[in-house]
């Protein structure tokens, strides 16, 4: 990559203070800034690193005031981290170059259907009655069972597994290890003590702009279908049991595990560690804060919620900070 810094203020709608015509051929961190590279401040917490910074540009918001001229250039932007995203998105679609072709060995049943322009990576499979859409990019040691449906532009990351009858949209990424479609945990107890399985016949449904993250695992549902809407981002290690459904543009941090049916609303924030109970639905814009265990139906929109049970992060805060004066008060009390 070399471009100028008045050709990237261009790209992401900025305005240059400094040095336009100099080159930038790298990204670096503010605090590891060297000559020719590009950074941005987005948190105040790092501002210390910006005056001092070899970097060659900086990107930084419009409205901040500065206490002293940094020696980079420097591009004012409304949203610093926003318009960096831009610029690395940029940069990937420049270098990226997508393999198309159908490597050997690999599988495809004689009445699946593949699209123009796609990549099958070695020992992969597609299974029978399924279709692959356009511009989609399986890697290897990716197996697709039957009559499953994959949109346009989609990348499969290796080891993924996606089972019969699920339906993937455009633009989705699933990254290595992820399952899609296995079996929801449905066991009803007998009178013997021992636990009869109960047939799982749904299925999953990833609309578009889905992102499902390595070693993730979601479940297909008992019946009808678990549902990610569109936009939705979900981390590495992350348990979404049968029958969920997940609202457009939520996120979801590594190690959460949302039990079966529960329904979760559009943009929100779910941190990391976090368990969800079955049979809940958690309003829409709701932020979880790592570690929680939210067990009862939220239905308040746009709250922060925090603790187990999770309930308003202020009221958490409070408690926390009256617990740990809690030995204190034990030792006046026997005193």
């Amino acid at each position: 990559m070399k471009f100028t810094v008045n050709q990237i203020a261009q790209l992401i709608k900025g305005t240059v203070d400094g040095d336009g015509s100099a080159s930038i051929t790298a990204f670096n961190k503010i605090e590891d800034g060297q000559e020719g590279s590009i950074s941005f401040l987005a948190n105040p917490k790092y501002e210390s690193y910006l005056y001092p910074s070899k970097a060659t540009a900086i990107i930084i918001a419009d409205d901040l005031v500065l206490k002293e001229k940094p020696l980079a250039t420097l591009i004012k932007v409304k949203d610093p981290y926003a318009a960096f995203t831009i610029l690395l998105q940029k940069y990937q679609e420049f270098t990226s170059v997508k393999e198309i072709g159908i490597q050997q060995p690999s599988f495809i049943a004689d009445d699946a259907k593949t699209g123009l322009n796609i990549y099958l990576g070695q020992f992969s499979s597609i299974g029978k009655g399924s279709s692959i859409g356009n511009d989609t990019y399986i890697s290897a040691h990716v197996t697709i069972g039957n009559k499953v449906t994959i949109g346009n532009n989609c990348i499969i990351y290796p080891g993924a597994v996606i089972y019969n009858d699920s339906i993937i949209g455009n633009n989705c990424t699933i990254h290595a290890n992820a399952v899609i479609g296995s079996d929801g945990f449905g066991f009803a107890p007998q009178a013997d003590g021992t636990f009869s399985t109960i047939p799982q016949l749904g299925n999953v449904v990833l609309e578009d702009g889905v992102s499902v993250g390595a070693n993730t695992t979601i479940d297909r549902a008992t019946m009808g279908s678990t549902l990610i809407q569109k936009g939705v981002k979900i981390d590495n290690l992350v348990q979404i049991a049968h029958n969920v459904e997940v609202g457009a543009n939520t996120a979801i941090a590594a190690q959460t595990g949302i039990s079966g049916s529960t329904k979760i609303g559009q943009n929100c924030l779910i941190g990391g560690q976090v368990g969800v109970a079955g049979h809940i639905t958690i309003a829409d814009k709701t932020s979880v804060t790592a570690q929680s265990g939210v067990t009862k139906t939220v239905r308040k929109e746009g709250q922060i919620l925090g603790g187990t049970p999770a309930s308003p992060n202020s009221e958490y805060l409070k408690r926390n900070a009256l617990l740990r004066q809690l030995p204190d008060l034990l030792k006046r009390l026997e005193s």
